[in-house]
């Protein structure tokens, strides 16, 4: 989904990582990156291949450590040299305007303070730096709003956290970024699960 072979997984955006229909906006969201670039969720290391100049170092955030320890396996043979840092995102141990790059994919739906952790990614973006998303959220129908409202609660608990339902547009408005490229629409799957935002942003 997000962007799962197995919908029923422990996190919903890891099916988003696994499935090859995806693989396209994944190289175009990394494949923007420059500079020194902080990946938010890194998650098992599934984006750490994509990573080519201009990006220059991966910062590469993750509070799970088992999948630290997967992400580190993966990242072995990387072009990209990459440093992981075992916290959360509501409280990123880095320095104020410090990264060029900040990079989501699938993981603001399962932050559980998102709001907390987009301010904390201003913090650290620097004034002329970029937030590239790839993510899934609220859909504009009514009708699958309804059921993304309905199931929430429970997939909250099978998925590891994840919400079907976030604005993300508007969230990441809301945090002072201004996104100058957005694309929105339906992947194919259950709806519910589906529709997504890819774009990028910048702080105001």
């Amino acid at each position: 989904m997000g962007f799962y072979s197995d919908i029923i997984l422990p996190r919903l955006c890891d099916f988003a990582m696994r499935n090859k229909l995806l693989v396209p906006i994944r190289e175009r969201v990394i494949g923007a990156a420059e500079g020194r670039v902080l990946e938010i969720g890194v998650g098992s290391g599934r984006n750490l291949p994509f990573y080519r100049p201009p990006a220059r170092e991966v910062l590469a955030l993750e509070p799970a450590a088992k999948l630290v320890t997967m992400a580190r396996s993966a990242s072995r043979g990387n072009i990209m040299p990459v440093s992981f840092l075992e916290a959360s995102a509501e409280a990123i141990p880095l320095e104020d305007h410090c990264v060029d790059t900040i990079v989501t994919t699938w993981t603001m739906c399962s932050i559980p303070h998102a709001e907390a952790a987009l301010a904390e990614m201003r913090r650290v973006l620097r004034p002329s730096g970029r937030l590239l998303f790839a993510e899934h959220g609220r859909a504009p129908d009514e009708s699958v709003q309804r059921w993304q409202d309905r199931l929430t609660p429970a997939w909250r608990c099978i998925a590891g956290g994840c919400h079907l339902n976030r604005p993300i547009r508007s969230m990441i408005e809301g945090a002072g970024f201004r996104v100058d490229r957005i694309e929105t629409g339906y992947i194919p799957g259950p709806r519910p699960m589906t529709y997504m935002y890819e774009g990028s942003a910048r702080p105001n």
